[in-house]
């Protein structure tokens, strides 16, 4: 808080609590009918109330001074986040450069002729069972049905898989 907005607040709230006494005074030199004494009451009060007002001005003023200082710390650190996300963004740039150069020299894989073969021959003969056969069906992968279930031990040798036993249970 500023300095000029505490003691706009402190000065215009004890003026105003200043202005019960010429109050009290005034409503007593009424009561007794002393004009004299009620016109002095009154000149305190103006007095006070002038007072009041003062400071409330100042106040005011030092709360304008609190928001334009608060703007100020408020654009200084958004400029601060957004060159900070530049910063961070430009790193990024850097880091997905690096990781795209990196990939450049990565290690290639290349099919052997004995392969190429192999895939050509499976591939004729998918093509071969699929004739006469939608093309949504023909699309979708055979299971290999031909292959025995296999058991390795933790050895990691292979096992024969025991053969599966019928179980009845009669009630």
């Amino acid at each position: 808080m500023h300095t000029k907005t505490m003691e706009g607040l402190i000065g215009a709230r004890t003026n105003m609590e200043m202005l019960n006494t010429p109050f009290r005074v005034f409503k007593e030199a009424r009561r007794k009918g002393d004009t004299a004494m009620m016109e002095r009451a009154m000149g305190y009060m103006g007095e006070f109330h002038e007072d009041a007002y003062e400071y409330k001005a100042e106040a005011d003023e030092g709360m304008k001074k609190d928001a334009e200082e608060t703007r100020k710390i408020a654009e200084k650190q958004r400029e601060e986040a957004i060159q900070k996300r530049k910063e961070e963004r430009e790193e990024l740039e850097k880091q997905l450069e690096e990781n795209r150069e990196e990939k450049r020299d990565a290690d290639t894989v290349t099919i052997s002729e004995e392969g190429k073969v192999l895939l050509k021959e499976r591939e004729a003969a998918t093509d071969t069972e699929t004739e006469g056969m939608d093309t949504d069906v023909a699309a979708s992968p055979k299971p290999k049905m031909d292959l025995e279930p296999v058991i390795y031990t933790s050895t990691g040798e292979v096992e024969a898989a025991e053969p599966e036993s019928k179980v009845s249970v009669s009630v």
